[in-house]
């Protein structure tokens, strides 16, 4: 089995991002078996030129709005490996979808127009990137064909970019001169850019590292749900989630957080599987333990022997608000990161930066739409985290207002707890509780392990 990796592609509307991906498909023979002619064959009973952007899944979308809507995921393979395309949006009103799809990258190919220039999208989509910890980027400067392949045009856009990733932290790989709906510098070099002596999009994409393989972190697991199963008259409690990352094995020992409570792996449950000894990153699991435990949605599974995640309910963190109303410190939004979900505030402002000019405004006291701010996020009760450049699902997160997601961030540094909780008040309150439980609700036969 070939290796996989996911790939981002990201550029301003109508720069051409779908035709490149469309291009890509049909050069690399990654189509299904006569879609190219049945989608010919469509435009010409609708008396419409062919685009390889018609290739994409989301077409119907696509073509009834003029821009990609969905975050679309095709595959095309090469000799190499085989690759998951992310078609993020390119429209300023949907870089929510952008968010999502990125999130999942481990490289991005940027697309900017040789003809149109830097947009001001071109620019968001770039800091969308490294606010994502995205490092593995090629810039294609697209549609050369309409500047008749002009090796200055090329030289100033490459120039004028590089001076503006360099301020944000992005070095890109390569700069591809490239023509998408000619098929120029995808797949072999073309002699229309003599001048240009690097390598193609595809030699450049198989040259990405793979750098998104979460099984070898340390084990991270969000308890989704904990599920009651009656099975030859035994009684089993299952936690259900899916593993973030790292490797579980049964008869390891676990620790959930932020109770703290640990026990030991009895079995791992995969549907449609028996006698499963081990379960890894991706996988949705369930798993069984040797002690009945009182857990709750949200906590987070690890390995006792592993390092462990920061526990706080301060930290400092980079976000990009999409929300319709202005982010305001110390309003009380919704945290969601996993499967746990929690209020906080913004507890200060640091700095705010607008993602097109780069101006950047120190303690401002709100951010705006498309903006991205380092902030200081106080949550409303300590919850176990990991930072940027440890472990991916683990240091991202979104904010709610209301009921729709506004704002995502990656969180980079821990801070002291504000108000400080004690472990021993909370295994006091827990007993109490469960005292109370078992005195007046005794059919409810739980069983907790105080730890």
């Amino acid at each position: 089995m070939k290796e996989r990796m996911n790939i981002v592609f990201v550029g301003h509307v109508d720069h051409g991002k779908s035709t490149l991906i469309g291009r890509l498909l049909a050069d690399t023979n990654s189509l299904p078996k006569g879609k190219l002619e049945q989608v010919k064959r469509a435009c010409r009973l609708n008396s419409k030129p062919f685009e390889y952007a018609f290739l994409l899944d989301a077409l119907i979308d696509e073509q009834a709005q003029g821009i990609t809507i969905d975050t679309a995921r095709v595959f095309f393979k090469t000799k190499k490996r085989e690759y998951v395309i992310i078609d993020a949006p390119g429209h300023i009103e949907f870089l929510k979808n952008m968010i999502s799809g990125a999130a999942r990258a481990e490289a991005a190919i940027l697309l900017i127009d040789a003809h149109e220039g830097i947009a001001e999208n071109s620019k968001r989509h770039a800091y969308m990137l490294s606010l994502l910890g995205i490092e593995q980027v090629v810039v294609a400067i697209n549609k050369m064909d309409l500047v008749d392949y002009n090796p200055e045009v090329y030289e100033n856009t490459k120039k004028s970019y590089s001076e503006f990733l360099s301020e944000i932290g992005i070095n890109p790989i390569e700069f591809v001169p490239v023509s998408a709906r000619n098929g120029i510098n995808l797949i072999t070099r073309s002699n229309l850019t003599p001048w240009y002596k690097g390598k193609t999009i595809v030699e450049l994409i198989d040259g990405f590292r793979k750098v998104n393989d979460d099984s070898r972190n340390h084990f991270r697991m969000y308890v989704q749900g904990v599920y009651k199963f009656t099975d030859n008259g035994n009684d089993r409690r299952i936690i259900a989630g899916a593993v973030n990352s790292g490797i579980i094995e049964v008869g390891d020992e676990i620790i959930l957080y932020p109770s703290g409570k640990t026990a030991r792996v009895k079995s791992i449950e995969i549907f449609g599987r028996s006698n499963v000894k081990h379960a890894e990153a991706g996988m949705a699991i369930g798993i069984t333990i040797d002690t009945e435990l009182y857990v709750k949605n949200g906590e987070l599974i690890c390995k006792k022997k592993e390092t462990p995640p920061h526990l706080s309910n301060r930290f400092k963190a980079n976000i990009f608000w999409m929300g319709k109303n202005d982010l305001l410190a110390g309003k009380t939004y919704k945290l969601k990161i996993g499967a746990l979900k929690t209020e906080m505030h913004v507890e200060k402002i640091e700095t705010v930066l607008d993602a097109s000019s780069l101006a950047v405004y120190e303690n401002p006291g709100k951010v705006s739409r498309h903006e991205v701010a380092r902030v200081i996020i106080n949550t409303h009760k300590p919850i176990p985290f990991d930072l940027q450049g440890e472990i991916k699902d683990t240091s991202r997160f979104v904010i709610v207002e209301e009921y729709d997601i506004s704002g995502g961030g990656i969180i980079t540094e821990e801070l002291k707890d504000s108000e400080p909780s004690s472990a021993a008040d909370f295994r006091q309150f827990e007993s109490e509780l469960y005292q109370l439980i078992t005195k007046y609700f005794p059919h409810w036969e739980i069983n907790i392990n105080h730890q």
